[in-house]
C-alpha cells in the first residue's frame, strides 16, 4: 500500500515552554496510529507522513484526537500535500524575503473553513512598517525586526485557534523536504 505525503503542522508546539513535546514522542505516537515514513524537522511541529488517507481533514483530526488522549494537549493540525505548499512558496509577494537584516517574514497558514477574507474582515488593518499580505490559504506578514509586538500574527493567533504559523526560511526549508520525499 503506496499512499500520499503529507506535511502536518501543529500549531504551538514547544513555544514559551507550553505544549512541550519531543519529536521522537511525537514520531512515536504517529508511529502508533501506523502512519509511514515518518519524518520530523527542528522542535516546533513539523511532521511528514505517508497515509492511504486522501482527506486531509479527516488525517488531521485523527491526529488532534490521538494527542488529546496520549499526551492531554489540544492541538490544532494542518495537514498539507506538496501541491498546496508549492503554491504557497511559488506565490510570495514580491520582494518579500528579501531584507533579512530589517525584517522578520512569517507565513500564517490557515485552516478551513477559515479563509483570507474572513481574518480580513475582522482585524485591524494597521498603518506601520509591518505588513500583511494575501495569498491562498495563507497570509505573508513583513514585520520589523526591531518592532516585533503588535503585529498581525498576535492578532490572529489570538483570534482564530486554526492557524499556523512558521517563519519563511522553515517553510522554504518544509518545502525542499516535500521535494526530497516526493523523489523517493
Amino acid at each position: 500500500m503506496k499512499g500520499k505525503n503529507y506535511l502536518a503542522l501543529l500549531r504551538g508546539i514547544n513555544v514559551g515552554g507550553k505544549n512541550t513535546l519531543k519529536m521522537d514522542e511525537l514520531k512515536a505516537i504517529f508511529e502508533e496510529m501506523n502512519f509511514r515514513n515518518l519524518q520530523t524537522y527542528i522542535q516546533s511541529g513539523n511532521i511528514f507522513l505517508t497515509d492511504s488517507e486522501t482527506d486531509k481533514i479527516k488525517i488531521a483530526k485523527r491526529i488532534e484526537n490521538e494527542l488529546f488522549q496520549k499526551m492531554g494537549l489540544k492541538i490544532f493540525v494542518l495537514v498539507l500535500e506538496i501541491s498546496e505548499l508549492e503554491n504557497i512558496i511559488n506565490n510570495l509577494p514580491n520582494g518579500f524575503g528579501y531584507e533579512y537584516k530589517k525584517y522578520k517574514y512569517d507565513i500564517i497558514f490557515l485552516g478551513k473553513p477559515l479563509t483570507t477574507k474572513d481574518v480580513m474582515k475582522v482585524i485591524t488593518i494597521k498603518e506601520s512598517e509591518n505588513k500583511i499580505y494575501e495569498g491562498e490559504n495563507v497570509f505573508y506578514v513583513k514585520r520589523l525586526s526591531e518592532k516585533l509586538t503588535g503585529s498581525y500574527i498576535a492578532e490572529i493567533s489570538t483570534k482564530w485557534e486554526d492557524v499556523v504559523v512558521r517563519n519563511l526560511n522553515t517553510s522554504k526549508k518544509l518545502y525542499e523536504i516535500m521535494l526530497e520525499r516526493k523523489e523517493k
